[in-house]
């Protein structure tokens, strides 16, 4: 069992934007099964109008299409990320991440629970994701044959209460999706992801975009794949490029016999 995290400079352009994801896509090793996570924003880095324009609706687009069409040929579970989406009679969008099987198959999804509305001293400064998106209500859990995949994006990263409760409902492999600012991400990201993987005792695979944007936003990214005991078996520090490493489920199994620190907890 495989897991990769494929990191991207995304542009404004889903067409640029899919041929940097196929160019990675086409690296891939030939084992199997292998779960291949895209960042947030992997099919549009823009401004608002930009993600209002390009939102699909859940089921329906040619970026779904796409996806489903590369899950089936190179035959993995395909994590798109995060994409915006359409809501029913709003002026807002969620952004969503979607899970496709082998077959193409769309498994579920996630919409984005905490919205990034938060200053940084940075060339961006003001960051306000509400003003555009919706935040989803509900965790969201996807069984597959790695385990149940645990569903969060970016700066859900900052609430470990959702990955507990994603751990207490047997998520083996946590999903972090981002697009981690440069400033934050270097004083924050490994340090956060290293402690949901060791706190939960589940593998974490994070994909990040990683360089500057076309909007002059500066991502951070150090994709990376951390094993139940906090050990960063891959990382990427910048640029576009994959990571991979493999799952070995009797790590999980032989850390949570022996320190077995879900069942010790007495706040919940």
């Amino acid at each position: 069992m495989w897991l990769a995290a494929i990191q991207l400079v995304s542009g404004r352009r889903w067409q640029d934007n899919r041929e940097q994801i196929a160019a990675e896509l086409a690296l891939l090793p030939s084992e199997r099964p292998l779960l291949v996570l895209l960042p947030e924003n992997f099919a549009l880095f823009g401004e608002r109008q930009g993600y209002l324009d390009g939102a699909e609706t859940i089921g329906e687009g040619p970026i779904q299409r796409q996806l489903a069409e590369w899950a089936r040929d190179y035959g993995i579970w395909l994590v798109a990320g995060a994409m915006p989406t359409t809501i029913a009679g709003s002026d807002h969008i969620h952004t969503s991440t979607l899970v496709f099987d082998p077959s193409g198959e769309r498994k579920g999804h996630y919409h984005k629970i905490h919205l990034f509305d938060v200053d940084v001293a940075d060339n961006h400064g003001r960051y306000r994701e509400s003003e555009t998106f919706s935040p989803g209500e509900e965790p969201v859990l996807v069984d597959s044959p790695f385990g149940p995949l645990g569903l969060s994006i970016c700066y859900d990263l900052r609430f470990p209460e959702l990955y507990r409760g994603l751990a207490r409902a047997g998520a083996r492999v946590l999903l972090v999706p981002a697009a981690f600012t440069a400033v934050t991400g270097e004083a924050h990201w490994e340090p956060l992801l290293r402690a949901r993987a060791i706190e939960n005792q589940c593998y974490l695979v994070a994909a990040n975009q990683g360089g500057t944007h076309e909007t002059g936003r500066q991502t951070w990214g150090h994709s990376m794949v951390i094993d139940p005991w906090g050990r960063v078996l891959a990382s990427l520090d910048s640029g576009r490029g994959t990571v991979l490493a493999p799952l070995d489920p009797g790590l999980m199994d032989e850390l949570q016999r022996t320190m077995p620190v879900l069942g010790h907890a007495r706040l919940l």
